[in-house]
């Protein structure tokens, strides 16, 4: 069984429309699905196309380190966190250090650590020594893989979860990029791989499945209603 988990990226409290990794350009979230931007309306709406078991939420302030703004999204998150207390949340918030855990140690949520937040391999093993149960995200832009070249070639520090994030495909609905994907799960064959980036409809799902993709980050799919939840029902995710 194949999962699909839907997406949020939240920027001053906000749900933004995440495309092409192009973080400066990210506008409010227009949605068919709800006429707001609130974190909690957009999380209902996408439980209310499916019982998603899964909810990845990417914290823009804090990867960004962003200057005079929120810090962080944590109130937005808590509150995401106590209305649905059965929603396992997977968490990047440009965790890189220590010091970066604390504020969310009180919340149930799944540690992302994310290739784009480590300069130097030794951070990122003093960091998942921490976490045992962190899951790994492979971060690629339009420029290639970002983050220590080491932490791309040594597969035997990664954990049983990785997400190969192609960023520039992001809200592109442009299709996944099939030929990284090949080349990654391949390289590992211990890992379950998460793909994140360009799927659009139910076909992109088939195809994801038939590579032995455990699971599927989406967004855009979701909001456009190019993927429903007779689809996923019909694919027994």
């Amino acid at each position: 069984m194949m999962q699909v988990i839907p997406v949020i990226d939240l920027l001053n409290g906000e749900v933004v429309h995440a495309k092409k990794g192009l973080r400066q350009t990210y506008q409010r979230m227009h949605s068919p699905l709800c006429p707001s931007s609130d974190p909690l309306t957009v999380v209902a709406a996408l439980l209310a196309i499916y019982p998603f078991k899964q909810l990845y939420i990417a914290d823009l302030n804090a990867i960004q380190k962003l200057p005079n703004k929120t810090s962080t999204n944590y109130a937005s998150i808590a509150q995401i966190s106590l209305a649905y207390p059965e929603l396992e949340l997977w968490l990047d918030a440009g965790f890189k250090q220590s010091a970066d855990l604390l504020e969310w140690q009180k919340l149930n949520v799944r540690i992302i650590l994310a290739s784009e937040n480590f300069h130097d391999m030794r951070d990122y093993l003093a960091l998942s020594q921490q976490q045992p149960d962190f899951i790994l995200s492979l971060d690629f832009f339009s420029d290639g893989f970002r983050g220590p070249l080491a932490l791309f070639k040594q597969t035997e520090d990664w954990p049983e979860r990785v997400i190969i994030m192609s960023l520039c495909d992001v809200g592109a609905n442009q299709g996944f990029n099939k030929t990284r994907l090949e080349q990654i799960t391949q390289s590992n064959k211990g890992s379950r791989w998460y793909a994140a980036g360009g799927v659009r409809d139910e076909q992109d799902l088939l195809s994801l499945k038939a590579l032995g993709v455990h699971g599927v980050l989406v967004a855009t799919a979701l909001h456009n209603r190019q993927i429903s939840g007779a689809s996923l029902s019909r694919l027994g995710i």
